[in-house]
């Protein structure tokens, strides 16, 4: 399904690349125009992009969750990163490698398309904009070694509450989330497949998360009681995220 995009609806892709790299005017525009060439929509809980494939496109998130996940022999998923609006995957497009992992969609996904000319072209044409994604992608490895510090060293509780900080932030950064909290389309069982927990395992720490008025989880909507107290019982520290952790 093809679709036009607003520049409204491009906000948070802008936004999160200018966390990187201070964008200007033109550079707003370039990213603008990517985004408006070709769009198209996912309905929840279908693939993006399957493990073993070859990459055609990159893709930008314009609203939606998605994740990046693999899977077992037995049927066990792990998740091994979220995907929310204003990020880019699928970028190393000339690399000869099958695609090492699925992305699966949430939610409704809107995505932009971008094509091999198309990005091979922004290193000379928009060279901040080629940083801010390269940026990016230096993020992103740094969520994933966090990720991996969570499920080897973190309690239950920690890396919970980590993970719940880690996206209200993402959230926050783009303009998704404020002191009211956040729409959160993840489920109990998305947190148990994202923190090597099960689900009763996690069902009890959420609940332990409740009793100690740290945060508001229920009906697709997260709400952070006690920002610094949780960040604490976690451990977290905001610099792996290029954002300001209480602002």
């Amino acid at each position: 399904m093809m679709l036009s995009l607003s520049c409204a609806a491009l906000q948070p892709l802008i936004r999160n690349l200018d966390r990187y790299v201070a964008l200007t005017p033109d550079d707003r525009a370039a990213i603008a125009a990517l985004g408006d060439r070709s769009q198209v929509e996912k309905p929840a809980h279908t693939d993006i992009a399957r493990e073993g494939e070859r990459a055609r496109v990159a893709h930008a998130v314009i609203s939606g969750w998605a994740c990046c996940y693999k899977d077992l022999p037995d049927g066990r998923r792990q998740i091994l990163g979220f995907l929310l609006p204003g990020d880019v995957f699928d970028l190393n497009l000339d690399s000869l490698r099958e695609q090492d992992c699925s992305v699966s969609a949430l939610t409704r996904v809107r995505l932009a398309e971008l094509l091999p000319s198309q990005v091979r072209a922004l290193p000379d044409d928009h060279p901040r904009v080629w940083k801010a994604l390269l940026l990016q992608q230096q993020a992103n490895a740094a969520i994933l070694r966090e990720w991996l510090l969570n499920t080897g060293q973190r309690t239950a509780i920690e890396r919970l509450a980590h993970l719940l900080i880690e996206l209200f932030l993402r959230n926050r950064a783009i303009g998704l989330a404020s002191r009211e909290g956040l729409k959160f389309p993840i489920t109990q069982s998305h947190l148990a497949e994202a923190t090597g927990l099960t689900p009763v395992h996690v069902n009890r720490t959420v609940q332990a998360l409740r009793r100690q008025d740290l945060i508001e989880y229920a009906n697709g909507h997260l709400k952070i009681l006690d920002l610094a107290r949780l960040s604490d019982i976690a451990l977290f520290d905001a610099k792996y995220l290029c954002v300001e952790e209480y602002q």
